[in-house]
């Protein structure tokens, strides 16, 4: 077995075609013959037809997707504008759309900011979004349609890097959540031709960046690639973290409330002890700190 840490986070750059379980499938077997532990996931789905930053959780790092996947993410993005698809990117049919050709740069950032602040978005039918017990994705392959509410979502900025007709290039800095495809088709439909998104990659989620990524094959060539693994003292940096002493995680580890300063009232806040290694997720109530997540002899 391996002597490094079988906890944390790599920072993967998943290419085309491969779905985001395809690529933790590989991990997870490569993982548990030089650790032992099955216990892979990711933080942030990515489509196949979408490439970059996929975020692979390690051991007990597994525990804090969730957290992961608040992060702010960047994307760019290929809208093709005088056409809609079924599935909102070029994996679907064509279904409208109207000639692009009179559309100038500066009518496109006209409709811009319409999409930037928090707004409500409605998931494409094809999503693993369940209503009901079914996934939509699963409706909409048997040719239903059904009614989707809109969630708030919150997209900081977009940027137009091009327009080459009919394509425009968008960089987006948005929150989790939100569905770069609803985007690109409601945009099209902002812009009275249709549109639909015929390229996507992720260039950062929260504290990883794809200039520092690893290809699929570094990860599965050999056991060189657990020395890139990210610690959760490192990747939850956005955080508000503290340095905990000796006595105060053991009082946490066996459920106990311990005292909280009162300048500290953040939501979320990580435990670590003197080695920079995760003891506990703490949420505050009154003038104490509850333990919701503990990591006991797996402290990462």
């Amino acid at each position: 077995m391996s002597e490094f840490p079988a906890a944390g986070f790599l920072n993967h750059n998943k290419p085309l075609h491969l779905t985001s379980h395809d690529v933790v499938a590989h991990v997870r077997r490569h993982f548990r013959t030089l650790t032992g532990s099955r216990k892979v996931g990711h933080a942030g789905t990515l489509d196949p037809l979408a490439e970059g930053v996929l975020v692979i959780c390690l051991g007990a790092a597994t525990r804090l997707s969730e957290y992961i996947m608040r992060g702010r993410k960047i994307y760019r993005a290929k809208i093709t504008l005088g056409a809609a698809t079924s599935t909102y990117d070029a994996a679907g049919e064509f279904v409208e759309g109207k000639p692009a050709e009179r559309l100038s740069l500066s009518d496109i950032q006209r409709v811009l900011p319409q999409f930037i602040g928090e707004i409500e978005q409605a998931p494409p039918m094809y999503s693993a979004i369940k209503v009901g017990g079914k996934k939509l994705y699963e409706l909409a392959r048997q040719g239903k349609t059904i009614e989707r509410n809109p969630r708030a979502v919150t997209i900081h900025a977009i940027a137009a890097h091009s327009w080459r007709n009919p394509v425009l290039e968008l960089e987006i800095e948005c929150g989790s959540g939100v569905y770069i495809r609803s985007l690109a088709h409601d945009l099209g439909a902002a812009l009275g031709v249709g549109g639909y998104l015929s390229g996507l990659i992720r260039t950062a989620s929260g504290a990883f960046k794809i200039g520092d990524s690893l290809s699929l094959d570094s990860i599965t060539a050999d056991g060189e690639w657990l020395h890139h693994i990210i610690s959760p003292y490192d990747a939850l940096g956005d955080y508000t973290r503290v340095r905990l002493k000796t006595e105060e995680i053991e009082n946490l580890r066996y459920g106990r409330f311990i005292r909280r300063p009162p300048d500290m009232a953040d939501h979320t806040v990580f435990a670590f002890d003197a080695t920079n290694r995760l003891a506990a997720v703490l949420e505050p109530r009154a003038e104490f700190w509850k333990p919701r997540k503990v990591f006991l002899s797996e402290a990462i």
